[in-house]
């Protein structure tokens, strides 16, 4: 079977500053797999480089077979790979209404905006209850998923998502996991960049520890459980 993603032999730095040695991860169609480690791990520059926000120095980026090593973000997300970064990313000046509609005028033409925002209202219903209200001054769990109402509503092929519980109410994180397990349920491929690991060994097939820059332990969730509290305890 194709992976739906995979990094293979990948390496990369930061000017002389070297963040990942031979990462190999795949993540096959329509399945989860949870990245996980300790703060400094190189998680974050693993997905980075999964959406060609970082180039890798070595190794390959592969997208459902194709080579997509060194290509920028815009053709990763064309061919399906969406990024739900680290924070919040949302312009904050901008109505909730107006932050989606730009995002969803550019993915599906002034004609797809409204029944799209209707997507993302149902989805997370206190945006619909917010939606004149300034992005900036949402809560942080609100914000939060307004940055991932804008990927999630476009169904694509791989969904990398972020640190996702991160600075968050358990409530909130409770919800944002749900979404995502909805739209797993609907054929998108999630890498789930945690270091909270509860939420994310629940949804996931398997896991993949990362270490110093370096994939250190891979295996199922089961497996995991015992192997990741070595390294951090779970925090729910």
């Amino acid at each position: 079977m194709t992976a739906a993603i995979e990094l293979r032999d990948v390496a990369a730095a930061y000017g002389p500053f070297r963040a990942l040695f031979d990462v190999s991860i795949a993540v096959e169609p329509g399945e989860a797999v949870a990245l996980v480690g300790s703060n400094g791990a190189g998680k974050t520059t693993v997905a980075r480089v999964a959406s060609g926000l970082v180039k890798p120095t070595d190794g390959q980026v592969l997208v459902n077979g194709a080579d997509m090593t060194g290509k920028r973000p815009y053709a990763l997300a064309r061919a399906g790979v969406a990024h739900a970064t680290e924070g919040r990313s949302v312009f904050a000046t901008l109505s909730v209404e107006e932050n989606l509609t730009l995002s969803f005028r550019r993915l599906f033409g002034r004609g797809g905006v409204r029944s799209h925002l209707d997507e993302a209202y149902e989805m997370f219903p206190v945006l619909g209850r917010r939606k004149e209200q300034a992005a900036g001054t949402l809560s942080g769990g609100e914000q939060r998923m307004l940055s991932m109402a804008r990927v999630m509503v476009e169904k694509p092929k791989v969904l990398i998502a972020d640190e996702l519980s991160l600075g968050l109410a358990p409530i909130i994180v409770d919800e944002l996991y749900a979404t995502l397990e909805r739209l797993r349920a609907e054929g998108t491929s999630l890498l789930i960049v945690e270091q909270q690991v509860t939420h994310a060994l629940a949804l996931c097939d398997r896991v993949v520890l990362l270490a110093h820059g370096s994939v250190e332990w891979t295996g199922t969730s089961e497996e995991a459980a015992g192997v990741v509290t070595e390294v951090f305890s779970p925090v729910g």
